[in-house]
């Protein structure tokens, strides 16, 4: 496989705490959204904030993983639906906690569990933020 690259840009002015920014991606699906450390510290106001991306990164990144695994052993999820909540304990990110509920015919509650860990351990994401981030998995199956 290819190496792939993404950018995004920011532009932030003024100082920290009363200071704003700006974000965009490259790829034009995140245009010109407002940062500021309020959004990361008390209320969003309908900004959001890097933690928030690193956890949307996470969860859509931990989805996939995990359906790989289980494409590998011969089965394909109904659907997983995969929450990522990232702490910020300002100055640094100290966890993301990953909820998975998934509907798989024909496994049972241990056998998703075990599926869910192959799927943090293979998650690129989890493994650039293993080591200096605490990962939690918590798996449910439903049926």
């Amino acid at each position: 496989m290819v190496a792939v690259t993404r950018s995004a840009d920011a532009v932030w002015k003024g100082n920290l705490l009363e200071g704003s920014g700006m974000f965009s991606v490259l790829s034009g699906a995140i245009a010109n959204m407002p940062i500021t450390w309020a959004a990361r510290t008390a209320a969003s106001d309908s900004k959001t904030s890097p933690e928030e991306l690193v956890a949307a990164a996470h969860a859509s990144c931990y989805a996939m993983a995990l359906s790989n695994v289980l494409a590998n052993a011969g089965h394909v999820a109904d659907e997983l639906a995969v929450t990522a909540v990232v702490t910020f304990d300002p100055p640094k990110v100290t966890k993301s906690a990953l909820t998975v509920r998934g509907k798989i015919p024909g496994i049972d509650q241990a056998a998703f569990a075990e599926f869910a860990k192959q799927g943090e351990q293979g998650c690129p994401i989890s493994n650039a933020l293993r080591g200096n981030v605490e990962i939690t998995v918590e798996a449910t199956l439903e049926r």
